[in-house]
């Protein structure tokens, strides 16, 4: 199939549709079809068990225990560096923001602004800063841990559509991170000031959750929801896990200027697993 056939397609599908009946199907206890369902999964994607803390697929009572399994002790040790990788995936693209513009793939770009759902103060902060975009894939580990520790002190659900969210989309669609369904994750560093950690929604994506909030759009109402925790010590180590899809997607990060220096072998396309080395602070 072509990439333009790909997307057209992507267009026409009834996307909230088939993520409601994915949802409830990851959802549902089917005893022998859920653990089918799960082999079946594990053969077509080449997901490696050995990593899982129960590598077992009778171990799973439905689709999205499977699909959110923690990794055994020490699967992940975590790298001596200012930031690390948060999930394991690969990048999509990353780089310097150009005054407010994000690469999304060649040819395409969209803006923070749009991206933190219409923010332009919360924005402001991160122009000429830096960003991250890496991308899940259905194989990969499905939780998402922190690259750097963090108080936090924001969390905005913007409403948006499904699209999915893989190379060819990628390449197809326009402001496609800052069109799909998004929650924004706000963090206050002491050491690198504040940083974005944004999860991007898309097709069959069921939902997506937080450790200290849980589902954060198990109700898809089509409006925008925000939490302040100004009055609340919400902070997470580094490494330690902040949040989960219920199906792949991307995460974005962003950084406020002179915040990271990249790894030289970090570039788009290479996967990345979580814990590794990211960057450090510029000296």
């Amino acid at each position: 199939m072509s990439e333009r056939l790909a997307v057209l397609l992507q267009h026409a599908l009834p996307k909230q549709r088939l993520t409601l009946l994915a949802g409830r199907v990851a959802r549902a206890r089917g005893g022998a079809a859920t653990r089918w369902l799960i082999r079946r999964f594990v053969a077509h994607y080449g997901v490696d068990m050995a990593e899982a803390a129960e590598p077992e697929v009778a171990g799973y009572a439905s689709f999205n225990d499977f699909f959110t399994r923690p990794l055994r002790d020490g699967a992940r040790p975590i790298a001596s560096a200012d930031f690390v990788s948060p999930v394991d995936g690969a990048i999509s693209q990353l780089g310097a923001i150009d005054d407010h513009h994000i690469v999304q793939a060649k040819g395409h770009r969209f803006t923070t602004t749009a991206l933190l759902g219409g923010d332009a103060g919360l924005a402001a902060g991160f122009r000429h800063g830096s960003f991250a975009n890496l991308y899940l894939s259905p194989r990969d580990y499905h939780r998402i841990h922190m690259p750097c520790a963090g108080r936090l002190t924001r969390m905005i659900h913007v409403p948006g559509s499904l699209f999915s969210v893989n190379p060819v989309t990628a390449r197809g669609v326009p402001d496609l991170f800052a069109r799909n369904e998004r929650v924004v994750c706000v963090f206050e560093s002491p050491e690198h000031g504040t940083f974005a950690m944004v999860l991007v929604g898309a097709t069959i994506v069921g939902s997506m959750a937080t450790v200290w909030h849980g589902v954060v759009n198990a109700r898809r109402t089509g409006k925008p929801s925000e939490w302040r925790y100004d009055g609340q010590d919400i902070v997470l180590a580094q490494g330690a896990e902040m949040g989960r899809f219920l199906l792949g997607s991307t995460v974005v990060m962003l950084f406020r200027p002179g915040t990271i220096a990249f790894e030289e072998s970090w570039s788009p396309e290479r996967p990345v697993r979580l814990g590794e080395r990211m960057g450090d602070r510029p000296a």
